[in-house]
């Protein structure tokens, strides 16, 4: 039963993800081509073959963790079905080549990034060259991140109630990015002052809190405008 609760939680987490993202990329690069579909499940099958290699080597996690992020959130934030309904349309509209190119880079992208996924952890969790992973405050960090996600989501209102220009919002969101990235480098090399880290993983560390960071942003954005469009907080 707590297996299945698990898959449940993050399966509902996963799917919000999945609608987020997918809808930020296509109102990026248009709906000419299924971008945001793409994305999402090249995107998934990175990180599904980096968190196996990390939970299976680096961190021993309950089955009910496993099952929540693996088979859950992974679960529904990638979308086979939706790929596949999508091909079929390019197929009906006469977008023959748009769908065969759909159909290569999805199998072809997908399993190159799940395999360099699994490289990449492999390479990470297989051995003691970075014991220092072991001490990182995960939980306070996530909470950190949600902090400027809800931040992002919140400018992102205020920008639509005043009516923001673009240079504007723009200024706001990297001053907002730098705040956060600065920040966590900084409180994650303090909690990590006693293993005295080399200049490369340092900058391991920036480069993560910035990606972490950018994403946070993003997808607070995205929930933001989503919530003015819903008409609820207005």
């Amino acid at each position: 039963m707590n297996q299945l609760l698990a898959i449940a939680l993050g399966g509902s987490a996963g799917a919000v993800a999945r609608f987020l993202v997918a809808n930020g990329v296509y109102a990026w690069l248009g709906r000419a081509f299924p971008f945001g579909t793409l994305f999402v499940n090249v995107s998934g099958c990175f990180v599904m073959g980096f968190l196996t290699a990390m939970m299976l080597q680096r961190f021993t996690a309950a089955v009910e963790y496993r099952a929540a992020i693996l088979i859950g959130f992974l679960g529904a934030y990638t979308t086979f079905s939706t790929f596949a309904l999508e091909t079929v349309y390019l197929i009906e509209e006469g977008g023959l080549r748009k769908a065969a190119l759909n159909i290569f880079l999805s199998a072809v992208l997908s399993l190159v990034a799940v395999w360099s996924g699994l490289l990449l952890g492999r390479r990470i969790f297989a051995n003691d060259a970075y014991r220092w992973l072991d001490e990182l405050p995960y939980i306070e960090m996530l909470l950190g991140v949600l902090v400027f996600f809800l931040l992002a989501a919140l400018a992102e209102f205020v920008f639509q109630r005043l009516n923001f220009t673009a240079e504007r919002r723009v200024i706001v969101l990297v001053l907002l990015l730098g705040v956060l990235s600065i920040s966590l480098t900084l409180w994650i090399s303090s909690k990590l002052f006693n293993f005295q880290l080399e200049m490369q993983e340092i900058l391991g560390i920036m480069a993560s809190t910035n990606l972490f960071g950018m994403i946070a942003i993003w997808l607070g954005t995205l929930f933001g405008n989503w919530l003015w469009q819903l008409n609820l907080l207005r």
